[in-house]
């Protein structure tokens, strides 16, 4: 596994504010970045004493990956009802840059519907417990001006010791304190169209700089892998995967951080 240079935070978490919804509650994370001065250290403990059990992670389509923790609960990311709609997630993520990647109508069967964007204006701000899965976001901006301000959502998911980030539709270059605020991410999907998002060259900085141990490219549209590889480094392997589900514990991450394509990106 490789040296992290970021650790867990309490304190930062606690000063976070919450938006009303469902079962929301704040709570440490093990994620959080809050100090860059400990460059090796993080609170093993809690990673420890949380790893149990695979998540299982599947390609539905588009910007739409399904998760599935060792608990069961189901997670279907940029929902738009089109991808992963074969049975109903428990626990949805959207946002707003396209109708690709929300729905203003989901099943009401659906328990935690979590919009990347608040309808009211302002950042959104989520943190719940679902089960065994912590779910927080980071919100950025989308499409530039103040008509895309806090439209957009990193959303974390950290469950079974691993976080887990997915960028939707990230339309601008991270600053310090996006990166503080996520924290460390130890598998990360990322957008790669190379257009409708952020560049190729832009977007492979970002995840450079994640060093997150697996990533998992989405939104590809025409893009060469290989463009999106080579701009990585040759620090990355690249692992054409068979079939759309990948597991993933503490314990079995790749001796070096890896491009993991699943069937259908």
């Amino acid at each position: 596994m490789p040296a992290f240079r970021l650790i867990a935070s309490f304190l930062a978490l606690m000063l976070m504010p919450i938006a009303a919804a469902p079962a929301q509650e704040q709570r440490p994370s093990t994620c959080m970045a809050i100090a860059e001065t400990l460059p090796h250290v993080q609170f093993a403990s809690f990673r420890l004493a949380a790893a149990e059990g695979e998540v299982s992670i599947t390609y539905a389509g588009h910007s739409t990956y399904i998760i599935e923790t060792p608990a069961g609960v189901t997670i279907a990311t940029d929902y738009s009802g089109v991808y992963g709609a074969n049975f109903t997630p428990r626990v949805v993520t959207m946002n707003r840059a396209h109708s690709s990647h929300y729905t203003l109508s989901p099943d009401p069967a659906i328990e935690y519907v979590l919009t990347g964007w608040n309808p009211d204006g302002g950042p959104v701000k989520h943190s719940l417990m679902v089960d065994d899965v912590y779910i927080r976001n980071v919100t950025t901006d989308i499409r530039g001006g103040e008509m895309g301000k806090d439209g957009n959502s990193i959303f974390i998911f950290e469950v079974a010791g691993l976080c887990i980030g997915h960028l939707g539709h990230l339309h601008h270059e991270l600053d310090d304190s996006h990166y503080a605020a996520i924290g460390r991410l130890d598998v990360v999907m990322v957008p790669i169209d190379g257009g409708l998002t952020l560049s190729i060259e832009s977007m492979s900085e970002i995840a450079r700089r994640l060093s997150s141990s697996i990533i998992l490219p989405m939104h590809r549209f025409s893009t060469p892998i290989s463009a999106f590889a080579s701009r990585m480094g040759e620090n990355f392997d690249v692992q054409f995967h068979e079939g759309r589900t990948l597991l993933v514990s503490l314990g079995s991450f790749p001796q070096r951080p890896t491009i993991i394509v699943l069937e259908g990106v």
